[in-house]
This record gives C-alpha cells, structure tokens and sequence, in this order.
C-alpha cells in the first residue's frame, strides 16, 4: 500500500454491519448461556421492530412485526426457563448480572449491533434486508443448535431445541418472501 493514510482519497467500506462476532464466547454456564440468548432475542425484537418503517413495502412489515412478536415469546421462554434453574446463582439479575462480559447495549442475532443494523439498512431495498435478516436467523439457528448441546439438563435442551426450530421457521419465512421479491 504506498502513501498510506497521505493517499486516501476519501473511500469508504461499504457493505451489511459486522455480524458474525464472537461476543458471546465468555458465557460457560448453561444460565450465562440463557441470559446471552435473552440479549440476541431483544436485540432482534428491536431490530425487527423498526423495520416496518423504514421499508415501503407492506408484506415485508407485516413479516416483520410478526418477527418481533415471536421474538418476544423467544425471550418470555428463556426467562422462564432461567426462572426453573435449580443451581442458578442467587441474587444475580437476569440477563446483565449473568454476562460475565459485562456489556449492556443491543446485540442482536448475529452478534450485530441493533443502531448499526438500522442504520444500514435505512434506504436498504427488502430484498437486501432480507438477506441479511437470513443471514442473521442462520446464525441464531446454529448458536441455538450448539447451546442444545451444550445444555445438560434437559429442560434446557429441550428449550433450545424448540428455539432453534423456531428459528428454522423464521428462515423459511425470510426465504419464502425473499423469493417472492427477487
């Protein structure tokens, strides 16, 4: 790279958010792993929420809204099996007392920050907000197939696998719309 920063000419990176990050690689207990499930879930409500907005197109919102509905019963189940934990740690507040890394800021699935997702995606087509509402489903579909694993009580299995089946749904969802679009 010759002339360094003395060189640029104004040029920027474009593209969808950083997503994909290894944010949650702290959590080793299976109730740290719930309360970081909890985040990505609120994360993606808020996300999800604010779409219908910003996109012109009325079957897309509706999808949308439906999103963060489901988002939210997401979120209700992992509380409730956090609630149910036998060994969990006493006195610690569900979901930040648990997070080991300690950061309170919208993460959504995908490890991508809620404002910066936004902020992409204003003047974004629905067929580019799809794909990276795809992308990030996808990920919460393997996230949520690993902590299955991870989890030796079964009750917490058992809620992962339903999330992940969830998830699943939402991807074909996405995808069906998608279609549809392109």
């Amino acid at each position: 790279m010759e002339g360094g920063i003395n060189a640029w000419q104004g040029l920027v990176a474009e593209g969808t958010p950083q997503s994909g990050m290894a944010y949650f690689s702290p959590a080793t207990r299976p109730e740290e792993w719930m309360a970081l499930a909890w985040v990505l879930e609120d994360g993606s409500r808020k996300f999800y929420a604010e779409l219908p907005a910003l996109l012109k197109d009325d079957e897309a919102g509706v999808l949308y809204r439906q999103l963060s509905e489901a988002e939210e019963h997401h979120k209700a189940a992992l509380l409730r099996l956090y609630n149910e934990t036998p060994d969990k740690t006493p006195g610690l507040k569900f979901p930040w007392g648990l997070i080991s890394a300690g950061r309170q800021e919208d993460v959504m699935e995908g490890g991508m920050r809620v404002g910066e997702a936004l902020q992409w995606a204003k003047g974004k087509k629905t067929t580019d907000i799809l794909e990276l509402s795809l992308s990030l489903e996808t990920n919460a579909y393997d996230l949520y197939l690993n902590m299955e694993r991870k989890m030796g009580e079964k009750r917490a299995a058992q809620v992962f696998r339903v999330l992940s089946g969830e998830e699943k749904q939402h991807l074909e969802r996405l995808s069906l719309l998608l279609e549809k679009k392109i």
